[in-house]
């Protein structure tokens, strides 16, 4: 089996293929000063807990765009499960030319999500992932990366409206019943989640305006089941697609 790990700023998403069929999935929290001890502990706990036996997992792909920990990740594979990872970074296969200026520069995430959009879904294909940043990214007919935009987050924004004014809290990300808030949670809430509707849109609106073909719009990523609905671009909400795209690459790769 296949054990694929999608390591962001502010979560790690793991999964178990077996073939192509997902078994099992995790979202934990990232913290960057964790020990491979510590880690490797937490990977145990979870294959225990599931009835994953260790000796069944053969390979590992991951991705990782929080670069101090990847080192100890790697290790704590090693030492835990006796298997170095196969890491997505430049020279890995992915089958998709990346037109960016300096195709370095792109997260391995963002390549992900766009194989597996482009293998799902095909092209043309715009991902939006709402992860610590909202990143979108868009895919030619002929599957090559054509580039994105990145805006800050949503937890990004909300904690900034809560650090820097004194009088507004911390607010859970719920959909109020109406535009226009009656107290002040209330108004935070559609500020969020109306406002961050809106910049999709405005955002995948001009997008598609320099794509040629009517591109599918797909988003993925912790907080896309809020969001999603509100937004009118919006038509597919796939929350393990960069899971299946790790998937994907290992597959271009393992020969």
């Amino acid at each position: 089996m296949l054990l694929v790990m999608d390591i962001g700023n502010s979560n790690i998403a793991l999964g178990i293929f077996d073939g192509k069929d997902l078994i099992q999935h995790w979202r934990i929290g990232t913290i960057k000063n964790k020990t491979k001890d510590e880690y490797g502990i937490l990977i145990k706990e979870l294959f225990h807990l599931n009835n994953i036996k260790e000796k069944s997992i053969k390979n590992i792909a991951l991705a990782c765009v929080v670069p101090p920990l990847l080192p100890t990740i790697v290790e704590m594979y090693g030492k835990y499960l006796g298997i170095t990872p196969m890491v997505i970074e430049p020279g890995i296969k992915t089958g998709m030319p990346i037109l960016y200026d300096n195709p370095r520069d792109v997260g391995a995430d963002r390549i992900v999500n766009s194989v597996a959009a482009f293998e799902k879904y095909g092209g043309p294909v715009i991902v939006i992932d709402f992860g610590t940043a909202t990143t979108f990214d868009a895919v030619s007919k002929k599957g090559e990366y054509l580039g994105g935009v990145i805006s800050p987050g949503i937890i990004i924004s909300s904690e900034a409206l809560f650090e820097h004014a004194a009088k507004l809290p911390r607010i859970e990300f719920v959909k109020p019943k109406k535009v226009i808030g009656k107290n002040t949670i209330w108004s935070m809430q559609s500020g969020i989640i109306y406002g961050y509707a809106g910049l999709v849109d405005a955002i995948v609106a001009r997008m598609k305006r320099e794509i040629d073909g009517n591109p599918s719009v797909i988003s993925t990523g912790g907080l896309a089941d809020i969001i999603s609905p509100e937004s009118k671009m919006i038509k597919t909400v796939d929350p393990l697609l960069t899971l299946e795209g790790l998937r994907i690459i290992f597959e271009k790769n393992k020969d």
